[in-house]
């Protein structure tokens, strides 16, 4: 909420082309932009899978509190190809 830098592993609830619901134990506020970046599966025999997704960038919809767990809407500033 201070606008400090921070790194989190969070849980994705929900994923689209164009958003993604997240948990987060930080409080986010609606329009703030944040960065995020999705390991991928253990890589097969290959080394051209790569570890991560470059970082997505997307803007702060909506939040809301189910429980102790905090709730974040988040739409992507560029859909997900």
């Amino acid at each position: 909420m201070s606008g400090a830098e921070f790194i989190e592993l969070t849980k994705t609830l929900n994923i689209s082309s164009n958003g993604a619901c997240i948990t987060s134990s930080y409080i986010l506020r609606p329009d703030q932009t944040v960065h995020l970046t999705i390991p991928a599966p253990a890589p097969a025999s290959s080394s051209l899978v790569p570890s991560e997704t470059p970082p997505i960038v997307a803007r702060v919809l909506r939040q809301e509190s189910a429980g102790e767990m905090k709730l974040f809407g988040l739409e992507f500033l560029r859909p997900l190809e």
